[in-house]
């Protein structure tokens, strides 16, 4: 086993959640009379800790309604959530990653009671050993959630594997030390996550569970 440790990021890697990021975001902003960012821009800080997203994709808000801008971003967000799917193919990938002695971690942007809301949701909290949200860390890319990860399960950066959707986890695996795998059908494109040089760019969640079988 090359990696005994292996970390996902949640949503756009796991949930099919990008859409509904980025239509909350887009609608807390209608909400309060701001600026509506395009689709681009509006994906590129998913990944990001809440106020990190906030101050990239809507750049001109004052810091005194950031709270207001949270509010409605959660009210859009939550209104749905509960219609996310978990991407075909997840919870067969994970459980056989689990069986074969793997340690499963999750690496995330959402806040802890985001994060716990659902893995419960979704079932998939028992095939989970840890995982770490950007309201205890440092928001992506830096590499703090990662290295208290493997602090923790005990696991060397080279033991471990970063798997995410964006060019924020690429980045973060690479200031921890960590390979990592990109994967396209979130919120990323193509061209920009190969910019980060992961081992390889997987178009789907079986392209990912077959990598993972080969060289995991």
């Amino acid at each position: 086993m090359k990696y005994e440790l292996v970390v996902f990021d949640w949503d756009g890697t796991l949930l099919d959640s990008a859409g509904a990021i980025v239509n909350a975001i887009q609608s807390a902003c209608r909400d309060l009379g701001l600026a509506i960012p395009d689709d681009a821009r509006a994906r590129h800080v998913i990944g990001l800790g809440l106020s990190d997203a906030l101050r990239h994709a809507v750049p001109d808000l004052p810091l005194e309604r950031y709270q207001e801008m949270i509010e409605r971003y959660r009210f859009h967000y939550l209104s749905s959530d509960h219609e996310l799917n978990l991407f075909a193919g997840v919870r067969e990938m994970l459980a056989r990653l689990q069986a074969a002695g793997h340690i499963l971690a999750v690496a995330t942007g959402k806040s802890r009671p985001g994060l716990d809301r659902t893995l419960d949701h979704s079932g998939l909290r028992p095939l989970f050993q840890t995982s770490r949200c950007a309201d205890e860390c440092h928001s992506k890319p830096h590499p703090q959630m990662l290295e208290e990860l493997m602090a923790e399960c005990e696991i060397a950066p080279e033991a471990t594997i970063m798997i995410g959707d964006t060019s924020h986890d690429l980045l973060m695996a690479s200031n921890a030390g960590v390979d990592s795998l990109a994967v396209t059908y979130g919120a990323h494109p193509h061209d920009h996550l190969l910019e980060c040089r992961p081992l390889a760019c997987l178009h789907t969640v079986q392209e990912l569970d077959q990598w993972l079988k080969n060289f995991a």
